[in-house]
């Protein structure tokens, strides 16, 4: 597919498009990971230290973001295989970013699950929506390493959600950081007007979609295979990453001299995920597309190996004392981002254009219903019964699980990429 030129894509460059989407999803993921940051001060703040439940509770605040997050993707999948992209993503920005800031003032404990709802409302708008402009924008030799690009947000945003909620959470209560994100997305998301999308008026004006369009995604194998790896994966990186910051401040206190800071932790623990997700999501991508000229398969066997060596690393985190037990943090979350780019890519490559938001949406639905939707609250009640390390080992089984996936449906992934390209040319 020709790379769109700069004129039909926007009043600026794809680059510069590319940007703002990155822009948009560092904020995104960072306004997800301030919850995880400040999860022990609202816990302290709503709950009693002798209920038992409590982690369970707030773990529910991640799944009220999912739940609705996930429900509606679909809904915005097919709006944006029909209608303008930008104006859904400046929406869904401008929504998020204001729930954001009623997180922040919410006065009881339901107030703030409901505001976490509205968050997941603008997310959904976003996620289906941004992916596929990336991919109308580049072809499909160049799509690995700018989708890669596109998803450094997620360490990146999610290491700033940790320092930054962290930090201004310690020194000036759990609500502050809400307020500061509030404010930002609501600028990006008015930049995101101006913007014209890149799909030409006739490709944009769809008939109406079909159910047999839907359960045509379900027939390429790759996809399905790929969404269940990705549902694995997602899995265990949701539900740890929600509680590792509790883990460290309230299991391991005795490894940072018994009163650990829980604002030096997150900026510890944020620094870190920058540094070993950007490399990994950068590597990731870049090793997925050379090896891509010699084996159609390259995304999916990037993905398999790379996840695969994640789960020793976690398991060695539980049972190596800090500080030297950060090293394998790094190897952790460097082996669990390798595979962001080039699942995500593959995902792009084997489904159709007029379904491509579509595909993504179900992905999100699948991937979360089956994943972090369900983790965080499950390891929040395994800790209760047992300890937050046993409920850790449990969960991060299931990244064994994904690279099996990723690695059987490598035998389909290069027939399925090979079909939608002949299909677009």
């Amino acid at each position: 597919m020709p790379t769109t030129s700069p004129s039909a894509a926007s009043p600026f460059s794809p680059h510069r498009a590319l940007a703002l989407l990155l822009a948009i999803n560092l904020f995104n993921y960072l306004d997800r990971y301030i919850l995880a940051a400040v999860e022990p001060l609202i816990a302290d703040h709503f709950f009693a230290a002798t209920d038992e439940t409590a982690m369970a509770k707030t773990g529910a605040l991640a799944t009220a973001f999912l739940v609705s997050y996930m429900v509606l993707a679909p809904v915005f999948g097919w709006l944006a295989d029909r209608f303008s992209r930008w104006l859904l993503i400046a929406a869904g920005v401008a929504v998020w970013s204001l729930a954001s800031g009623w997180s922040g003032i919410a006065g009881t404990f339901a107030a703030l699950v409901l505001t976490r709802v509205f968050v997941g409302v603008g997310e959904a708008a976003y996620g289906p929506a941004a992916p596929t402009i990336i991919s109308d924008l580049y072809p499909v030799e160049k799509r690995g390493r700018m989708l890669s690009f596109f998803y450094l947000a997620i360490p990146v945003g999610s290491a700033l959600g940790y320092a930054f909620g962290g930090w201004v959470g310690q020194h000036y209560g759990w609500r502050m950081p809400f307020y500061l994100v509030t404010i930002p997305g609501l600028v990006l998301a008015a930049l995101c007007l101006p913007m014209r999308d890149p799909r030409s008026a006739r490709a944009a004006a769809r008939p109406p979609l079909k159910l047999a369009d839907v359960l045509a995604l379900f027939r390429i194998r790759s996809y399905v295979f790929n969404t269940a790896a990705m549902t694995a994966m997602t899995f265990a990186i949701g539900g740890i990453s929600f509680w590792l910051p509790r883990y460290l401040y309230k299991d391991r206190a005795a490894d940072f001299g018994g009163a650990p800071s829980l604002g030096t932790i997150n900026l510890t623990f944020g620094a870190i995920t920058v540094a070993a997700g950007l490399l990994a999501t950068l590597a990731g991508g870049w090793l997925g597309d050379r090896v891509r000229r010699r084996y159609p398969s390259a995304y999916f066997l990037v993905s398999g190996f790379g996840i695969l060596l994640a789960f020793p690393c976690i398991v060695a985190i539980l049972r190596t004392p800090f500080p030297l037990a950060w090293g394998f943090v790094f190897l952790a979350i460097f082996f669990l981002f390798f595979n962001t780019g080039p699942a995500n890519t593959a995902l792009a490559n084997v489904t159709p254009p007029a379904t491509r938001a579509t595909a993504f949406a179900l992905n999100i639905l699948i991937i979360h219903a089956l994943g972090d939707a369900i983790s965080p609250p499950l390891i929040g009640w395994i800790a209760g019964q047992t300890s937050m390390g046993s409920a850790f080992f449990l969960v991060s089984i299931t990244t064994a699980l994904a690279s099996g996936l990723w690695l059987i449906g490598a035998r389909y992934l290069g027939r399925d990429t090979a079909a939608v390209e002949a299909a677009e040319n």
